[in-house]
């Protein structure tokens, strides 16, 4: 796997999570529209969950045409009617691909965005952010896993040490304080609905877009 001839990749953690962050997302999303997947990685969450999340649509995406290759191939492995094609898309782009051109049949409802915060600059989550402030309508939501500190202390030795190892390779990356989380996403008139405690330390943090002032 994951060879010149079969560009699949595997993210080991998904067999973990996967079953319950679908719980969670069944009792989150909306009951209908398409669901944008920031960061899907290697597609395996992607596959995984569309068939248990019909009459929604998953749209994944990725700005790493390796990974987006990934995803492809997993899809064909694993197909369903509601998974749509992996797009390009950077979390930190001021106008998201989404924007300007519609790549499914439904509207955007909810954004789910896996293990991406720590693994990438403060800027990617600034931008996320945005994005899900500009596309998301009233009501929709915000999905996000991940491990956090929380008043700004590890809620494990495991997630501490992992901080530091993500530092090391990238003095931008680390875990995140769920507070500043929560503060960025306010001011995109995203307001925290709820958390959920997860496998390994992680969380599931809920948002819901608002009317604005």
């Amino acid at each position: 796997m994951n060879t010149p001839a079969d560009p699949r990749q595997l993210a080991p953690a998904t067999q973990r999570n996967r079953e319950p962050i679908l719980d969670v997302l069944l009792n989150v999303l909306p009951p209908t529209g398409t669901i944008l997947e920031i960061a899907s990685g290697t597609g395996e969450h992607a596959v995984y969950f569309a068939p248990f999340l019909q009459p929604r649509q998953w749209l994944p995406s990725d700005p790493n045409p390796q990974l987006r290759a990934s995803i492809a191939a997993w899809s064909e492995d694993f197909k369903s009617d509601n998974l749509y094609p992996p797009i390009e898309l950077d979390a930190q782009m001021p106008v998201w691909p989404v924007e300007k051109e519609r790549f499914t049949n439904l509207p955007i409802t909810a954004i789910v965005n896996i293990n991406m915060i720590h693994i990438s600059p403060w800027a990617s989550c600034l931008g996320l952010m945005a994005g899900a402030g500009r596309i998301l309508p009233v009501g929709g939501i915000l999905y996000l896993y991940g491990p956090y500190k929380e008043d700004g202390e590890h809620t494990s030795p495991s997630n501490a040490a992992f901080d530091e190892s993500l530092q090391a390779q990238n003095p931008e990356w680390g875990v995140r304080n769920l507070e500043d989380v929560i503060k960025a996403a306010k001011s995109e008139n995203l307001v925290l609905r709820k958390t959920y405690q997860m496998p390994a330390n992680n969380l599931s943090v809920i948002f819901e877009r608002v009317n604005g002032d």
